[in-house]
């Protein structure tokens, strides 16, 4: 059995991310519907947290909240000590990549160097560095259309990466990509977040990839949805065999367990 120590649900303190209490509401009058709340929660700087729960549980509206894109009906969203500001406080990656097919891959980077307000003698060596980085390296000249979905989804990363931003926000970013294609992303994550040390938080339905990418898994309610279970995962993050990782007994014994809750938790 993996060592995992439960936390208790609605942690109190302070840390990268905090949320104090926060509900979020659709709607209005006969047509209101609460999707996530009350949900009290804080994130070590340095944590890669992944939210994981059935569909439809609210997951990616706190991942909106956490990034400053909506904001909570009740409660607080604290990011470093104050609101979170879009475009400021996180680099996020989307489901669909959302490039601009007009520009190459390394013209997207360009544009994301642009706006964090890298000076435009430094970019190229910034946009070759961050390229590299998700394994991308030799491709700046290329048009989107030319490169694969994964391809893509790593220009993206790249893209999310440009500013030195506190948080890295992932939004189910490989849900469209076939498995093969998935793991090799999922390892390249999960190699990128330990590089640069920043607070990660990643939104998933998967046990399996909550399981591989987290230091801390928080598994969600249905609608609307609550912590229902809160896990700190006792597995390698360093430079590690991603296969024997995946094939050993710890980590097949609590994607197990994360399945379970996540099941519970939806019924």
């Amino acid at each position: 059995m993996p060592s995992t120590s439960d936390r208790p649900i609605g942690t109190e303190g302070s840390g990268a991310i905090h949320l104090d209490n926060v509900s979020h509401r659709y709607g209005t009058g006969d047509d209101t519907v609460t999707a996530v709340g009350p949900v009290s929660l804080d994130v070590p700087a340095g944590e890669f947290l992944v939210l994981v729960g059935a569909s439809g549980c609210g997951k990616s509206t706190l991942l909106r909240l956490i990034a400053g894109f909506e904001q909570p009906t009740d409660g607080q969203v604290d990011v470093l000590g104050k609101p979170p500001t879009p475009g400021e406080s996180a680099g996020v990656v989307f489901q669909q990549p959302r490039l601009f097919p007009w520009r190459t891959v390394g013209g997207n980077v360009d544009v994301a160097l642009k706006y964090a307000g890298i000076a435009k003698a430094d970019r190229g060596a910034r946009r070759d560095q961050l390229l590299e980085r998700v394994g991308l390296e030799g491709t700046a000249d290329r048009r989107i259309w030319e490169i694969s979905g994964g391809q893509q989804q790593r220009v993206a990363i790249a893209r999310a990466l440009a500013a030195e931003n506190p948080l890295f926000l992932l939004d189910e970013p490989f849900a469209a990509l076939d498995a093969l294609t998935r793991e090799r992303l999922q390892e390249d994550v999960r190699g990128v977040s330990s590089d640069t040390g920043r607070t990660s938080v990643f939104v998933t339905h998967s046990a399996d990839e909550a399981v591989f990418l987290g230091s801390r898994i928080v598994v969600l309610s249905k609608r609307p949805g609550q912590i229902a279970l809160d896990l700190e995962v006792d597995l390698p993050r360093g430079r590690i065999d991603f296969d024997e990782l995946r094939n050993s007994r710890d980590y097949n014994s609590l994607r197990s367990e994360v399945s379970h809750a996540v099941k519970a938790a939806a019924a």
